[in-house]
C-alpha cells in the first residue's frame, strides 16, 4: 500500500512542525481532504482555538474556502504544544513549517530546534521509515549544511531511515484562487524513491506538481523567485525616485504590456516574510555572494525606500503624520519588514509626530513594534496633517466617502500605497492625493 492510501484509510497520519499560516493550512487542506492531522505550536491560545475548531489566524477562512469545526469535532484536525505527541508511530509524514527568519535576518535556531527533536523518530519503531519534509522558505544549501548533519550525527541514515525532501510553499493569502490546490507546488528529496513519495503524499492536495532533480534543486527555488520580484519591486521605486515628475506607475502598465515583462508599482516599501528576505537568503546561502552584486542593491535600495518617503514629507513642511496599516499587505496581521515600521521611526527622528491605526493590532502591540502611539479611524484623522496608507484593509475601504473627507479636517497631503482612496475627491478639500508612483509623490 503506496503512502498516499495509507493516510486515506486512516491507518495513518500527518504531523506539522508549526501551526503558523503555513503549518495551519497545511494542517486543515490536509484534514479537509481525508487525512488525519496533528499540528504542533508553543502558542498555547493557537492550540487551543484549533481545538475548538476555530481558525487561528485572521480573515484566513477568506483564503480557506470552507470551516474547520466539522473537522475539529471528528479528530481530523488536532493541535498540541507538546512535540512528543508527534512522535508516534502512526505518523507517517511530518511537516516542517517554522520560521526561518527572525527580525528581518534569515535563522536557523527553530529549524535546528526542530530537527534535532526529529532525531527522536529513531526510537518510536517504525516499520517504514517516516518522511520529512520542509515547507518552510530555507537558505540555499541549508539541507546539506545544516539538516543532514543533525541525522547523521544522530545515527540516522537519511535515505534509509528517514526520507528527507523540500516542498517550499507558494501563497497569497489574500486571494483565494491562489491556493494550496492550483498553485504549481515545485518538491523534491533526497533520493528519487523519496521525490516519488512526496508526489504521492501531496497530491492528496496539491494538483500541479512540479518535481525538482533533487532537495537541493527545490530549495533554492522560492528564495530564488522572489529575488527576482525584489529586483523587479526595487527598481520600480528607483524608477519613480529618478523620475519625479512623471506618473512612473502608468508607464509601468504600458511596459508590461509586453508579453515577456511583467507589471511592477512603485511603492513605500517591500514587506512580508518572503520578498525582502530573499535576496538576503540568495547571497547566505551563495558559493561566490560577491558575484551576485545586483541582489546586494537591491536590498540597499529597498531598505532606503520608506526613509526615501518619510523624508518626503519634511521637505512638504509637514508636522503630524498618521499612518493606516501596520501590516505590510491588507486583512492579514503580519508587519514582518513593513515600511510602517521604518517610517515611524524616521518621521520621529526628523522632527514630526507619527500615530499608527491598524484594526489587528492593539494600542500595546502597535507601540510594541513601531514606538508610536495608535489612533481610532476615523474619529481620530482630524489631527494629522498627513496621511500614509500602506495596507488596504477591508475597514479602510468600506468606510463612507464623506465621513472620511469630513474626518480630515487639517490634512493637506495624503499617500495611498495601495490605490484604495483613488476614487475619493479630495480637491473639493483642498486635499493633495497621490497613489505611489504618480507624478509629485514624494515631491520634486
Amino acid at each position: 500500500m503506496g503512502i498516499k492510501e495509507e493516510l486515506l484509510s486512516g491507518d495513518k497520519r500527518i504531523a506539522v512542525w508549526g501551526s503558523g499560516f503555513i503549518g495551519f493550512t497545511t494542517i486543515a487542506y490536509m484534514a479537509f481532504n481525508g487525512i488525519k492531522t496533528i499540528g504542533l505550536d508553543v502558542d498555547k491560545k493557537k492550540v487551543g482555538l484549533i481545538n475548538k475548531g476555530e481558525i487561528p489566524i485572521d480573515n484566513l477562512e477568506y483564503w480557506l474556502g470552507f470551516d474547520i469545526k466539522e473537522l475539529s469535532e471528528r479528530k481530523m484536525l488536532e493541535a498540541t504544544d507538546d512535540y512528543n505527541r508527534l512522535l508516534k508511530k502512526d505518523i507517517a509524514i511530518h511537516f516542517v513549517c517554522i520560521p526561518t527568519e527572525m527580525g528581518g535576518e534569515p535563522y536557523d535556531d527553530i529549524l535546528i530546534d526542530v530537527i534535532n527533536k526529529l532525531t527522536k523518530l529513531k526510537d518510536v519503531g517504525y516499520e517504514k521509515p517516516p518522511l520529512v519534509i520542509v515547507e518552510s522558505t530555507l537558505t540555499p544549501g541549508r539541507s546539506d549544511e545544516v539538516v543532514l548533519p543533525i541525522f547523521k550525527k544522530a545515527g540516522i541514515k537519511v535515505g534509509k531511515d528517514i526520507l528527507y525532501g523540500v516542498a517550499p510553499r507558494r501563497d497569497w493569502f489574500v486571494s483565494p484562487e491562489k491556493s494550496l490546490k492550483n498553485l504549481p507546488r515545485v518538491f523534491g528529496g533526497t533520493t528519487p524513491q523519496t521525490t516519488d513519495m512526496m508526489r504521492d503524499a501531496l497530491s492528496v492536495v496539491c494538483n500541479n506538481l512540479v518535481p525538482a532533480p533533487d532537495h537541493k534543486h527545490a530549495e533554492m527555488v522560492k528564495s530564488i523567485e522572489n529575488a527576482y520580484r525584489h529586483m523587479e519591486i526595487a527598481l520600480a521605486n528607483e524608477l519613480s525616485n529618478a523620475y519625479p515628475d512623471i506618473n512612473m506607475t502608468e508607464v509601468l502598465r504600458l511596459v508590461g504590456t509586453k508579453w515577456n515583462i511583467g507589471t511592477f508599482h512603485p511603492s513605500f516599501g517591500i514587506g512580508g516574510y518572503c520578498i525582502p528576505l530573499s535576496s538576503q537568503y540568495v547571497l547566505l546561502g551563495a558559493k561566490h555572494p560577491e558575484k551576485i552584486t545586483i541582489l546586494k542593491s537591491t536590498i540597499e535600495s529597498d531598505r532606503e525606500q520608506p526613509v526615501i518617503v518619510a523624508e518626503s514629507l519634511k521637505k512638504r513642511g509637514l508636522k503630524n503624520i498618521g499612518i493606516l496599516g501596520l501590516a505590510y499587505k491588507g486583512d492579514i496581521k503580519v508587519c514582518i519588514l513593513s515600511p510602517t515600521i521604518k517610517m515611524a521611526e524616521k518621521i520621529r527622528e526628523l522632527g514630526m509626530s507619527v500615530k499608527v491605526n491598524d484594526p489587528y493590532y492593539t494600542p500595546e502591540e502597535i507601540k510594541k513594534v513601531t514606538g508610536a502611539d495608535s489612533f481610532v479611524f476615523p474619529d481620530d484623522l482630524g489631527q494629522f496633517d498627513a496621511i500614509l496608507i500602506v495596507a488596504d484593509h477591508q475597514h479602510y475601504k468600506f468606510t463612507p466617502h464623506n465621513t472620511i473627507i469630513g474626518a480630515l479636517k487639517k490634512c493637506r497631503l495624503i499617500l495611498d500605497n495601495t490605490d484604495i482612496w483613488k476614487d475619493i475627491d479630495f480637491r473639493k478639500a483642498c486635499i493633495e492625493y497621490h497613489v505611489a508612483g504618480d507624478a509629485g509623490w514624494i515631491g520634486n
